[in-house]
Order: structure tokens, then C-alpha cells, then sequence
């Protein structure tokens, strides 16, 4: 395994433990991990010793909207966003909160939402990122659970915020808006006995109030992060500053080993959800360089309108964004007329043999690059050189397409909240790595644990298991729930639940999902026996299989109806046939389509848990297949090997 090393052996199964392969780290970290930065011992010293070194840089960048209109960007220096950020940190001291206290941040990515955290990150306070993509109720949970004192949201938001009364109120004292504050919301706040400020009346709160900063240490938590549980409530992942500077240097020796080291002329794009680990330490590392955070006006429609005003040099994406702009870039080609799609097809054909023979790809085929693939670099700015797609798995036919057309790096990252984002990213020029979230990034141990009762053996020719990691990027435990987190860390080690096999160059591919859970495309994580449990109370259905592939952005479902309820439907609607000639009845689909969404609005699912088609199967589920248990329970692998064909074929036909 060329890019990892070997560092302790596996062992045999034991007493009620599965067996496990060896344990392996990066081959950038073969002499150790890489040791932090000196005198970096926490969030705020990243930003601290940022300001000092390039006071003058631009740090954090809007589009200015003129008359309607939006304009260029206009920036703030890392020493102006220090000056608001000590503002906004004595204007939080002198409302009561000190260090360890929390500090609840709700909003789409823009300069507000990082001077909050900055000042957070100086006084020791939690940032607490609230968000609704959680479903109803997600924010009035954190607010409580982590008892939130005071809470930063965008304008719009506030109302959002105000719902959460009089719950939220035991222990959320103030409110700051992004923007303006109306009259009626300060009624709304004074009857709780709370106060409410804009935020250019929380900037001048404190007047010359000075507070000292207190002393940080590396193992003080810096965040609580609230991530979907498999069922249940959210889960509040409590995150140390030694986790996001450990994976800081880790991250940052790697892009040093293959060349692409970031620098104070770098530029980012912040679109990707603040409240999740992926941007937050992204933008953490850029911080780290001194260079320049562009925020997106909040609309993905005017996504690429932004890329183009911003002109960014990295380019974090999921891979729904991905497919965007592949899909954008297929419909361009094939309306240029025959010519041009020609020209553009032996160009991406030649440009990719050299790739696939080990040429890189600015070297591959330089007079293609400047003849064609030109406007693709020049429509996502121009000065794109990587683009990291993470948070989901990205479909190998655009990850391979966008290697070539893009004149960018295109590479893929593996992490979860629980391991600080990046655990595994592929590297520059190895087309080998397509498909994989290639090795560990050179701070952390992995290894697989074996899965039985799915038939992946650690031990076997081609390791398959799942992915464990160890190192000090991993979280502190989930915020008052310390069974989950002896569920999940065992011996220092982190059970990802995800399954992976480890590739001959050292690379990782995951190939599956151990619990009964998985990610969408967009990077929702789905509970397929809870929504099972809600749709199986349509009383025209005996059984349901709920798939949902994670390259696609929805979920499709195997029903098996009760016959007696398909019965009287059909009588009431004058339509005739046998049993299996109904199952194939559009006007039956669409029924039961119907019924499961009356029963997904009943019940409040999120957008993404709603069946988009259905397969509508005569023959019940049975033993005799291996589909279900001797007790009935389903065989999800075996259900999708045997409905592989029907399932690709709903993705078809549904899109």
C-alpha cells in the first residue's frame, strides 16, 4: 500500500469482539504526526496570530448590492474583523456569559456569523450554530440542550427564534440580529423579560467595557455541534481547539507534500453551511494562511454568478453542486452544434488517455486546456485550482469528467463531525484514486473492524470492514450523552459505522453503511426504519423497503399492498384486473404515492424523506428469496441485490 504504512498489526476475533485488520497511517506521517504549530492552543490564537502576521489582508468579503444590483466585493482586513470581533466579544462579556458559557449562531455564511465565533473563540465561550434543516423543533432542542444564553441569528431568522418561547427562555437571555430589530419583536422579547439588539446596537453595547481574555488550553471545547442521530433527537458533538488544530496541521502538511500548499493570495468561496464541520474548518485553515473568505448571497440559483464576481482559487463543493455543473456542462456541449461538441469530445478524449497514463493534468494536453476547456476554468472564475468535494459520495463518471475539463484538482474527502471533517482525501494526479476518498490524512490511525453478519472480513485478500480511526482530531463525546459515546469510541478508537475497503495504493472506498442508516446526495442522513415504521401506517400497504442511493437526491420504495385495501380502491374507481396486473397500474402507483405523502405531510418529514416512486410487488417478501429473517426482519443487502434492477430504474424514470 504505496501512500499509507503499517504501523501496528491486526488481530483475530476474541471474546465478543470482531476481528480487525492492521492499523495504518498516511506515508506523509511515517516519522509521527505532524506537531501543531507552537504556541497555537486554540481557535482564537489561529485568528490571533493571523491578525498579527497580516493585519493588512484582505480577510473577509461581500457583494456590496447597489440599486438592486449586486457589485464587486467589498472586504474587511483581518485587523478591522479583529477590532469588530473584541467589540462583539466584550459587548457578549458584559451580558453575563464567561468562559464555558454557550452562544447560539443561526444564518445563511456571512461576516457576522465569523466575528460571533471569533469573539467566542477569544472569551472561551461555546459557538453553538443552530440550524432547521434538523426538521420542526431542531432549534428550540439545541437552544435548550445546550442551554444557549445568548443567540446571534440573520434578520429573517428571528422569528424563527421567537417560536421557541417560552421553552428556549429558562436559560436564553438575549437576542442579536444580523440586521435590524422591529418594534414588535422587542414586545415580543420584553414580555419574557429577555432583551433584543441590532447588531450595530450590540457593537457599541460594551462602550469602553474591557474584559480580560481568559486562558485557553487545547482540551477546552471550542463547539457543540448538533448532527442528525440515526433516530431521536440531535446529537451535540462536543469538539476541542486540539481537534481543529491537530487536523489543521495534518491537513496542511499533506497539501505541502503534493505541491498545493495554500498561501495568502488564496481565495475561498463560503457557501457550504457554517453550522457543519466541512466549512468550518476549511475556513479555519484559510484563516490559519492569511487568506480571503468570499461569502455567496444565500442563493443557490446565483451560486455561479458569485464564483464568477469572486473569482475564488479553491473550491469546496457536495457533490449535488457537482452535478450541477456537470449537468450544465453536458447541456452547453450538446446545444453547441455538431462542430464544437466534436472538437470539445476528442479533446476531453485525448486529455484523458494522457491522464490515465500518468501525465498531470496541467501538462496532459496544454493546447486543449487553451482551445477548449478554457471557458469551463473561466465560467467558475477562472483561477480555480482545487475543488474538494466531500460530505457525500461523488458519482465516479463527474468526478472523472471534472478531472479532465475543469483544469482543477478534483478530489474527494472523507470525515464526519465526530472526526473534525477530514479524515481521507484523495490526492492531485492520481487517477487511480477516482472513486476512493483516497488515504488517511497524516494525523490520524485507521483501521477496519470486521462485519460478520455483513460478510466483510478485515483480515481477508481484499480488507473490507468498518472504518475505525484514532488520533486527536476525534471529538470529545456527545454533549449529556455519554452512552452513545461508549457505543461509538472503544479504546480510543471511533466507529464510524461506515464501511470501507482499503485499495492497493492506500486509498479508501466506502462501499457501504452498517447501521440502517444512510446519506443522500445533499448529505442528509436518512433513518430508514423510522420512516418504515411512519409509512407503514398507510393501511393500503403490508410492507415497505425503503432504499435511497447516495448519489441520488431522494428516496424510492418497494411496497408489497394489502390486497383487500387495493380491492376496494378499485371498485371505488371503476378500474378492473387481477392482482399483479393492478401492482402494474399507473393509476395504482400514483395512489399509493398519494397515500405516502399524505401520511409524510401527517407525521411533518423533511423534503428529502418523502418517496419519490414507488415499485408496487405482487409477491410478498419472502424467506424463500433470503429477503427477510425467520422473525420477519428485513435483509437490506439482499432486498437490493435482488430489486437492483427495478431500483435503477425508478432513479430513471422519477428524474
Amino acid at each position: 500500500m504505496q501512500h499509507v504504512v503499517e504501523v501496528e498489526q491486526g488481530c483475530p476475533a476474541a471474546i465478543g469482539r470482531p476481528s480487525v485488520g492492521p492499523t495504518y497511517r498516511s506515508a506523509f506521517a511515517r516519522d509521527g504526526f505532524p506537531a501543531p504549530v507552537p504556541g497555537l492552543d486554540s481557535c482564537y490564537d489561529i485568528f490571533r496570530t493571523a491578525v498579527e502576521k497580516y493585519p493588512n489582508n484582505r480577510m473577509l468579503g461581500h457583494r456590496e448590492i447597489v440599486d438592486g444590483k449586486a457589485g464587486a466585493y467589498v472586504w474587511k482586513t483581518y485587523k478591522e474583523v479583529f477590532g469588530l470581533a473584541t467589540k462583539i466579544g466584550n459587548s457578549i462579556r458584559s451580558r453575563g456569559l464567561a468562559k464555558g458559557s454557550r452562544c447560539g449562531i443561526y444564518g445563511v455564511n456571512c461576516s457576522e456569523w465569523i466575528i460571533t465565533m471569533e469573539a467566542c473563540n477569544a472569551h472561551g465561550i461555546y459557538c453553538v450554530p443552530l440550524y432547521d434543516t434538523l426538521g420542526a423543533g431542531a432549534v428550540e432542542f439545541i437552544l435548550c440542550h445546550a442551554e444557549v444564553e445568548i443567540a446571534f441569528a440573520e434578520e429573517n431568522k428571528i422569528e424563527q427564534v421567537l417560536k421557541t418561547f417560552p421553552k428556549s427562555t429558562e436559560f436564553l437571555k438575549t437576542i442579536v440580529s444580523f440586521g435590524k430589530v422591529t418594534q414588535e419583536q422587542k414586545e415580543e422579547v420584553s414580555k419574557y423579560g429577555l432583551e433584543i439588539y441590532s447588531w450595530d446596537g450590540f457593537l457599541s453595547l460594551a462602550g469602553d467595557l474591557e474584559f480580560d481574555l481568559p486562558l485557553k488550553e487545547k482540551t477546552d471545547i471550542c463547539t457543540i455541534m448538533y448532527t442528525s442521530g440515526t433516530t431521536g433527537d440531535p446529537k451535540g458533538v462536543l469538539i476541542s481547539n486540539a481537534s481543529i488544530i491537530c487536523l489543521i496541521a495534518g491537513v496542511d502538511r499533506l497539501l505541502n507534500y503534493v505541491n498545493e500548499h495554500l498561501e495568502q493570495r488564496d481565495v475561498y468561496m463560503s457557501y457550504l453551511p457554517l453550522a457543519h464541520i466541512f466549512d468550518r474548518v476549511v475556513e479555519e485553515l484559510f484563516m490559519f494562511h492569511g487568506a480571503s473568505i468570499g461569502f455567496w448571497r444565500g442563493d443557490v440559483k446565483l451560486l455561479v454568478e458569485d464564483i464568477g464576481a469572486l473569482k475564488p482559487t479553491i473550491l469546496c463543493a457536495v457533490p449535488r453542486v457537482l452535478d450541477r455543473i456537470f449537468s450544465g456542462l453536458q447541456s452547453k456541449i450538446s446545444s453547441g452544434g455538431f462542430i464544437k461538441s466534436t472538437l470539445f469530445n476528442l479533446a476531453y478524449k485525448f486529455k484523458q488517455f494522457r491522464m490515465m497514463r500518468g501525465a498531470k493534468h496541467d501538462e496532459a494536453a496544454a493546447i486543449c486546456d487553451t482551445i477548449v476547456f478554457n471557458k469551463v476554468k473561466e465560467g467558475l472564475g477562472g483561477n480555480v485550482r482545487v475543488i474538494l468535494s466531500g460530505a457525500a459520495p461523488l458519482a465516479t463518471h463527474v468526478e472523472e469528467y471534472l478531472r479532465v475539463v475543469t483544469c482543477a484538482h478534483v478530489i474527494q474527502g472523507y470525515g464526519l463531525t465526530e472526526t473534525c471533517a477530514g479524515s481521507f482525501l484523495s490526492l492531485p494526479n492520481q487517477m487511480s484514486m477516482i472513486g476512493t476518498v483516497g488515504p488517511p490524512v497524516p494525523n490520524i490511525d485507521v483501521r477496519l473492524e470486521s462485519v460478520p453478519e455483513m460478510d466483510y472480513d478485515a483480515l481477508a485478500t481484499k480488507p473490507r470492514g468498518e472504518i475505525c480511526i484514532r488520533g486527536e482530531t476525534l471529538f470529545s463525546g456527545y454533549h449529556k450523552r455519554e452512552d452513545l459515546t461508549k457505543d461509538v469510541l472503544v479504546d480510543g478508537w471511533f466507529h464510524t459505522g461506515d464501511i470501507g475497503e482499503w485499495q492497493p495504493d492506500g486509498s479508501m472506498k466506502i462501499i457501504d453503511r452498517k447501521k440502517n442508516i444512510f446519506k443522500l446526495s445533499q448529505g442528509e442522513y436518512v433513518a430508514v426504519e423510522n420512516l418504515e415504521n411512519i409509512y407503514g401506517l398507510v393501511s393500503a400497504i403490508d410492507s415497505i423497503w425503503v432504499y435511497g442511493n447516495s448519489f441520488e437526491s431522494f428516496l424510492v420504495a418497494v411496497v408489497n399492498l394489502n390486497k383487500e385495501a387495493l380491492d376496494s380502491w378499485t371498485h371505488a374507481n371503476g378500474i378492473s384486473g387481477d392482482f399483479e396486473t393492478l401492482c402494474e397500474n399507473p393509476k395504482a402507483k400514483e395512489y399509493i404515492l398519494g397515500e405516502l405523502s399524505k401520511v409524510g405531510k401527517e407525521k411533518k418529514l423533511k423534503g428529502f424523506e418523502f418517496i419519490k416512486a414507488v415499485y408496487l410487488e405482487p409477491v410478498p417478501f419472502d424467506m424463500d428469496r433470503d429477503l427477510i429473517t425467520p422473525t420477519y426482519k428485513k435483509k437490506r443487502p439482499q432486498l437490493l441485490k435482488y430489486y437492483q434492477g427495478v431500483i435503477d430504474s425508478m432513479y430513471k424514470s422519477a428524474k
